[in-house]
């Protein structure tokens, strides 16, 4: 197992806001674990304090974080017996930097008396950067933590510097401990597993959205209320390194809207999309490509009913390109949000992988590890992010978790900008054979193959027909109603698979224009 290897003179300065004789204990800092993680000097409070019921006690430290801090830096908090709150409020300097420089980005979390340990029980919440304070009480707790007793013992609250200017990171963290007799603990409510569905159709949904559960700005109504108005069939919740969301849209599900639950996993070397995963299922996010433990809670998701969707894999934004590879991906994230040059770049990526697989005899068109599926989402966060755009479309037996999962890990789905796009897709062969997206249609090599697509909401738009070989056909530019049918014929000899792109007109010169609509491939000849 490969380590992080962080270096550098972490020389934190503690200092405690006294009420009294009480001090926050002596200073001192350690390495914990994995050299990704350090320990600073733990902060306590007295006990004596519980005898006086909504009493408050409060301890502020401050230090100083140098450029090559770990991933993570813990201060651990003894908690006594009779808390009734913990809140934790913090700050940090934001000096000027050169052009080109990372300046400062310190995220927050906290995990209660169960431990640190990867993958552990003692999460109980993060936000990131999005808030500078959060509070946890057994009847409730702000967005992005998991509401709970404070029970007594050792809490650590986690900072992450995600970026450190070279003035390096001057912060101060104040915690609250309030006493009294614990609120009454809710019992979460999710939302159901199925909708009322169509039978076997064709159901629309954007499985990437943030509330502000974590760093989005929309309340879960507000986001189910636009999935509605943006035709979609299903969502799936996506928060960043939190399932705090779950218990909050049990509200908001319908006969009409299907609701699964999940997670971006967020690490420092890309986020996945764990996609559909049982309710109240945490993926820890603490750990880079290094460290070879992706593998680990790649097998987390699945084992919670969970698909593994790398998201925005070229994406520009720090920590946000993906490093893990692919082999355990049960679908990838190509199209994030309106369409640019990243998701270009993971497009071209997507199909050099479709090449790939073709070459080693894995395109068997069945989703599983012979090719990846490919989708896409919004990954909307607030106004004016539209919700829906882009929109992944699967055919599927029926509007149910389990469905939906099944026809997007086959690859049985296309990708349309919004619900005015809507595309049919098949082959056949010289004796009636007939595949559709994601299939295989099984002729012989020399067979006269031909390919159709009929589409409708794509004005002046043109179709491109993309294989193994590159670009082999493109249509004249669709009327402005926006409908037609393109035919193409081939051979399986000539195209071992066959996809298609509907594209708008290009602004400039020979480049291809924006996305309107793109299809997962379906394989031709015999395996």
């Amino acid at each position: 197992m490969c380590e992080d290897d962080h270096s550098g003179d972490h020389s934190g300065d503690h200092r405690g806001d006294r009420s009294g004789d009480h001090g926050i204990g002596r200073r001192a800092l350690f390495v914990t674990g994995a050299a990704a993680a350090l320990t600073l000097g733990s902060v306590s409070f007295p006990s004596e304090a519980a005898d006086a019921a909504d009493a408050s006690e409060t301890r502020t430290v401050r230090g100083t974080l140098p450029t090559g801090s770990p991933d993570f830096v813990y201060l651990p908090v003894e908690v006594p017996d009779g808390v009734r709150e913990i809140k934790v409020a913090y700050t940090y300097e934001k000096p000027p930097v050169p052009a080109g420089t990372a300046g400062n980005a310190l995220d927050i979390g906290i995990f209660d008396q169960r431990g640190t340990e990867l993958g552990g029980k003692g999460f109980r919440g993060w936000s990131g950067g999005a808030r500078t304070e959060f509070f946890i009480r057994a009847d409730d707790a702000t967005p992005g933590y998991i509401p709970g007793p404070v029970k007594e013992g050792t809490w650590h609250i986690a900072l992450g510097p995600y970026t450190v200017a070279p003035q390096g990171l001057p912060y101060e963290v104040t915690i609250t401990l309030t006493y009294g007799e614990p609120g009454a603990v809710v019992k979460p409510v999710y939302p159901p597993s199925r909708a009322k569905g169509r039978g076997r159709a064709w159901y629309r949904g954007d499985c990437h959205l943030h509330s502000w559960y974590s760093d989005g700005r929309r309340t879960p109504a507000e986001i189910a209320a636009l999935a509605r108005a943006a035709g979609l069939d299903f969502i799936n919740s996506s928060e960043h390194n939190t399932h705090s969301a779950h218990a909050h849209w049990a509200s908001e599900a319908g006969d009409d809207l299907l609701i699964m639950l999940g997670e971006e996993v967020t690490t420092r070397n890309g986020h996945v999309v764990a996609l559909g995963t049982d309710p109240g299922t945490f993926v820890d996010w603490r750990y880079r490509a290094r460290d070879n433990r992706f593998g680990k809670y790649a097998r987390r998701i699945r084992e919670a009913g969970g698909l593994v969707v790398p998201a925005h894999p070229h994406a520009t934004c720090v920590g946000c390109n993906w490093k893990f590879g692919f082999g355990e991906a049960d679908a990838v994230e190509v199209w994030n949000g309106p369409f640019g040059p990243d998701d270009e770049v993971s497009l071209a990526d997507w199909d050099s992988m479709l090449v790939a697989s073709v070459r080693e005899g894995r395109g068997d068109g069945g989703g599983g590890r012979g090719w990846i599926p490919a989708m896409g989402n919004s990954d909307a966060h607030r106004d004016p992010d539209p919700v829906g755009t882009p929109q992944t479309v699967v055919l599927a037996d029926d509007l149910t978790r389990e469905a939906i999962q099944e026809g997007i890990r086959a690859g049985r789905s296309y990708v349309a900008e919004s619900k005015k796009v809507s595309l049919s897709f098949s082959v056949s062969g010289p004796k009636g054979e007939h595949a559709g997206i994601g299939g295989r249609l099984k002729v012989d090599r020399d067979d006269p193959v031909t390919v159709t697509l009929e589409a409708s909401g794509v004005p002046r738009c043109t179709v491109r027909f993309v294989t193994d070989q590159g670009v082999l056909f493109t249509s004249a530019v669709l009327p402005v109603s926006g409908g037609g049918v393109v035919e193409w014929r081939t051979t399986a000899q000539y195209a071992a698979y066959v996809r298609a792109e509907v594209r708008h007109e290009a602004a400039v010169g020979p480049l291809p224009g924006a996305l309107a609509a793109f299809t997962n491939p379906i394989f031709l000849g015999r395996v």
